[in-house]
């Protein structure tokens, strides 16, 4: 389970208290940044935006899995790298290594919040600067992080929506294929149960999921539904709904003796 934006008390309790035993979070708010930043957002910087230099909050961001967690670690984005009141919070992204039973490797997911566009009340132009740089620099943290050996997945919230120009950097420095495209190019290849419209329906959210093959086990999305989006029986809990993926793991047969079967589920929600 990926959650963005557990800024407050009531929020990091509510994580918390959901009951998975194995958790990651991270950015904390004083975390610095360990890898190169990627460059410094266009234009002046201005406190009444919230551009002071100091961050108030942590990035926000947590994994928490059913399975064991045996590797984790948080970054924040460049201090120079943000626009608007986006910078008041230690934004970034986060990894966690975790152990599916019986997969021959273990499982790299990747959880992010990048800059927002009109909720920054920066200008378009600055909030493009650093959504680009932001890129690059999610781009590295995944490049030091992986283990190319093992599948990975990249979920969170973009903030992407109806932004051409965010989504074609975005695509240029971390390719790896979307969910929402990947399922929606094929109709027998994902049970999908979301309402998707256009031919682009990745361009619709803000929230997605992407994904890439490891060296020793492939990974797909097999079923894509949205949660929590305010029916019945799966009220809102924020402001956005959440996304629920499905993914196959599947590997060679040809393991060692006492190898594990040949494909298995995993679960990934943001």
């Amino acid at each position: 389970m990926l959650f963005q934006e557990v800024f407050s008390r009531p929020a990091v309790a509510a994580v918390e208290s959901a009951g998975y035993p194995a958790l990651a979070a991270g950015p904390k708010r004083r975390s610095r940044r360990d890898l190169p930043a990627a460059g410094r957002a266009s234009g002046r910087r201005s406190w009444m935006r919230g551009e002071i230099g100091l961050r108030l909050t942590t990035g926000g961001l947590a994994i928490a899995s059913v399975y064991p967690i045996i590797d984790q670690a948080g970054e924040p984005f460049g201090r120079r790298g943000c626009a608007g009141l986006d910078c008041l919070s230690n934004k970034g992204a986060l990894h966690a290594r975790i152990v599916i039973p019986g997969a021959p490797v273990a499982v790299d997911v990747f959880n992010t919040h990048m800059n927002s566009r009109k909720a920054s009340k920066a200008p378009r132009r600055r909030t493009l600067s650093a959504h680009a740089i932001q890129t690059a620099e999610l781009a590295h943290f995944l490049e030091v992080r992986r283990d190319l050996r093992a599948p990975a997945i990249l979920g969170g919230d973009f903030n992407m929506r109806r932004s051409e120009a965010r989504f074609e950097t975005f695509s240029a420095l971390l390719p790896m294929t979307l969910v929402h495209r990947y399922c929606s190019e094929g109709a027998d290849r994902c049970d999908v149960r979301a309402s998707w419209d256009g031919d682009a329906p990745w361009m619709d959210t803000q929230d997605l999921q992407l994904f890439a093959d490891g060296e020793a086990v492939r990974i797909r999305p097999v079923r894509v539904e949205t949660m929590f989006d305010g029916r019945p029986d799966s009220p809102a809990l924020s402001d956005h709904d959440a996304l629920r993926v499905v993914y196959e793991l599947s590997w060679p047969v040809s393991q060692p003796a006492g190898s594990p079967p040949a494909a298995c589920a995993a679960d990934a929600s943001s």
